[in-house]
């Protein structure tokens, strides 16, 4: 067998986009033509503004894992931060950052700096599926007006969906895939950590800080959150994430990323880090009060632990009854209970979002209604499911194309499963992206942020780590094939 370390291999080298005197030129005149044309008609602060950004792009450009961590780092802890400027259209902290990266792996392309393709048995299921979510956009233009905001939004969400093939790509060495697993952890801890803090702060004060944050396009006022929005009942966690379900969706799935590194043999960080990232998810999960995330934790644990790892079984078992007499959790059982038995307000609300998503649904089955609104009075958009708000919008056809996106996904960690339980390094990584997006899968049931306008770095987040999955899954069997491949015949 080789000898060749991998941290060695050529393709584990970071991408130096500027080595195409092509990419640089392009880089630099874009900047300037739009810095010179924003500067005549948005004012110096927005010319500043773009500026700013061509610099983040030549940072991205010498490499661009760099991008990488600037998304993964604006998802976690600035999701909703918006650039100080208005030129007809404000973009987000995580357009620039995505589209930095997904622009400049295009360009890497476009000028032949980089040749080849990585692609997976999902890539042609997702482009079908992005096919679907244009065709819808352009066919429901007609049920409400075109906006800038609305263009705006769906690009995100494309955007989004293309950020899978580009990750896919990128992972090209487990070494990669590994250091993007550690970026999503430290900053899922650093996210659960401001929220723990802003929690344990009096209210007041909490406020006063996450008011600071309009000046980067947050929401003023009294943005604390309260169970059913009752200042009487327990205050909600929620970060700098605004809404404490979304917080709540973000952190199940780093917190299942998580949960096999504590039983790992060989996990990615010492194991008092290990164990400190993991109880600062969990601790922020229990209060955002967020019942879906509870349930969406427990689903990809349960994963983790009927797929491999039987002795986490225990420690949840054992977690689960001591949770049962803390004061803070009474609190949360009775809205357990009283979500199962449909007595809550917030349960009513979801129920009356069903039946009003399937009438939707069964007037407009094929293709759906669009992105833009509904076409009839007594109808809306928007549900609490994230697969009744895929077929409000693009039809059973789009929800049966995100399907099979997952069972692309699904269908190959299976086939495949066997290699990683001879690997005691990649396995708890690839158990717990897959653990991450199934929980992802169950909170869907409860909630629509993972497909919706309004929360793109929620999207993002999720397909971040559907990307992250099918990589190390792909990695996994290439690792397998070249172990073969170098063994010398007797």
């Amino acid at each position: 067998m080789s000898n060749v370390s991998s941290a060695n291999r050529p393709g584990d080298q970071p991408i130096n986009r500027l080595d195409s005197p092509w990419a640089l030129g392009i880089m630099l005149g874009v900047t300037a033509v739009t810095g010179g044309v924003v500067l005549a008609f948005g004012g110096p602060l927005a010319a500043l503004a773009i500026l700013m950004a061509g610099a983040a792009a030549f940072v991205v450009l010498r490499d661009i894992e760099i991008g990488f961590w600037g998304v993964i780092g604006v998802v976690c802890l600035l999701p909703f931060a918006t650039l100080p400027v208005d030129i007809g259209l404000t973009p987000t902290f995580l357009d620039l950052a995505l589209g930095a990266v997904v622009g400049i792996w295009a360009l890497g392309i476009v000028t032949g700096q980089q040749r080849t393709v990585i692609t997976a048995p999902i890539t042609v299921p997702l482009l079908l599926f992005i096919l679907i979510a244009i065709f819808s956009f352009i066919f429901g233009l007609s049920n409400g007006p075109l906006t800038s905001s609305l263009i705006r939004r769906f690009a995100e969400i494309i955007l989004s969906l293309a950020f899978v093939l580009v990750i896919v790509d990128y992972c090209r060495t487990w070494e990669r895939l590994e250091r993007l697993v550690k970026v999503v952890l430290l900053a899922g801890a650093g996210a659960a950590a401001l929220a723990i803090g802003l929690w344990l702060l009096p209210d007041e004060t909490a406020n006063d800080i996450l008011n600071m944050l309009t000046r980067l396009g947050y929401p003023g006022g009294w943005v604390i959150r309260y169970i059913e929005e009752n200042p009487a009942l327990a205050e909600r966690a929620i970060g700098t994430a605004v809404d404490p379900n979304v917080l709540g969706g973000l952190l199940l799935m780093i917190g299942a990323l998580a949960g096999p590194q504590i039983v790992a043999r060989r996990s990615l960080f010492p194991r008092w880090l290990t164990w400190t990232i993991t109880g600062l998810v969990f601790i922020a999960i229990i209060l955002t009060f967020s019942r879906g995330a509870m349930l969406g934790l427990a689903a990809g644990l349960g994963f983790v632990a009927l797929a491999r790892y039987r002795r986490l079984l225990p420690t949840m078992l054992i977690t689960a009854v001591l949770l049962l007499f803390l004061p803070i959790m009474q609190e949360y059982i009775t809205r357990f209970i009283e979500g199962f038995q449909g007595q809550d307000l917030a349960t009513q609300m979801r129920f009356g979002e069903y039946k009003d998503a399937l009438i939707l649904i069964q007037r407009y089955p094929i293709f759906g209604v669009g992105f833009a609104g509904a076409p009839d009075v007594d109808i809306y958009l928007g549900v609490a499911n994230v697969y009744l708000t895929m077929a409000q919008m693009m039809g059973v056809i789009g929800l049966l194309a995100f399907l099979v996106v997952i069972g692309a996904l699904l269908g190959q960690a299976f086939l495949y499963r066997h290699i990683f339980k001879a690997s005691e390094r990649m396995d708890p990584v690839w158990l717990g992206l897959h653990a991450a997006v199934i929980g992802g899968l169950a909170v869907g049931m409860f909630d629509r942020y993972l497909f919706s306008l309004d929360f793109q770095h929620a999207v993002t987040g999720f397909w971040l780590f559907v990307g992250l999955a099918v990589a190390s899954t792909r990695l996994g069997r290439l690792a397998t094939e070249t172990m073969f491949a170098e063994i010398e015949p007797i």
